[in-house]
């Protein structure tokens, strides 16, 4: 059973997505991000970059000891290749796919975390900031437009990590001040991502998480926005 050192954001919510689709049996670590879980020594071993999600594989495909797996898109690609599913393996078909999962990773998700934590979480407006981020979220919702244009998914007619990584992502697009009635290939991508058991399961009870940020105490919003060297080395 594969352990998944999990909290309900986009990126922890991938991996859930992955393992709901595919069956594979999972039990859930939560790992409280605002009280700094994410800092404890035992999370640091797997995850050295103190961040959700993380796995441990009790089982890796080489019969050898327990394997430890940080990053979400490496987590992606090591369970679709573990399992055999939800990654093509034409070679044309499985380049697009993960072209489109680092896409994710190095654009859409830092842009859109970035957009919304300035739109939403920041202590005080900054336009200039906003703008961007914003501005530059809309050029990404652009790019999967134009990607999704005659294609069912984003590496062509199969659901795969691609699709995964980026929808959760774009779960939050009011907040990340984008409107999908203006994208009518992303919002048909969108509605029939949201549709599927996987993920109905996996958002069950899901809170929006742009919701009442302003709830945040002070010690909270320092643990998860300013936290630093020195806050991680505290937190050891």
């Amino acid at each position: 059973m594969i352990d998944l050192y999990f909290s309900p954001t986009p990126n922890g919510l991938k991996i859930r997505l992955f393992l709901e689709e595919t069956g594979l049996p999972y039990r859930i670590v939560p790992v409280r991000l605002s009280a700094g879980e994410q800092f404890a020594p035992a999370f640091l071993a797997i995850s050295p970059n103190n961040k959700i999600p993380a796995i441990v594989d009790p089982a890796p495909r080489d019969g050898g000891a327990s394997v430890p797996v940080f990053e979400s898109g490496a987590i992606l690609l090591y369970l679709a290749e573990k399992t055999g599913q939800l990654l093509p393996t034409d070679g044309r078909a499985r380049l697009e796919a993960l072209q489109w999962l680092f896409w994710q990773v190095a654009g859409l998700g830092p842009m859109a975390g970035q957009a919304g934590y300035f739109r939403v979480y920041a202590p005080e407006p900054l336009p200039q900031a906003i703008e961007r981020y914003t501005r530059e979220v809309s050029r990404l919702y652009g790019v999967l437009e134009r990607r999704l244009e005659g294609r069912t998914y984003l590496a062509g007619e199969a659901y795969s990590i691609a699709d995964i990584a980026c929808y959760p992502w774009v779960v939050p697009h009011a907040a990340h001040g984008q409107r999908l009635a203006d994208l009518p290939n992303v919002r048909r991508w969108f509605e029939r991502i949201a549709a599927r058991p996987a993920t109905l399961r996996v958002y069950d009870g899901v809170e929006d998480g742009y919701a009442k940020p302003r709830a945040l105490s002070a010690e909270a919003r320092q643990v998860l926005f300013q936290q630093g060297t020195a806050g991680a080395e505290a937190k050891r």
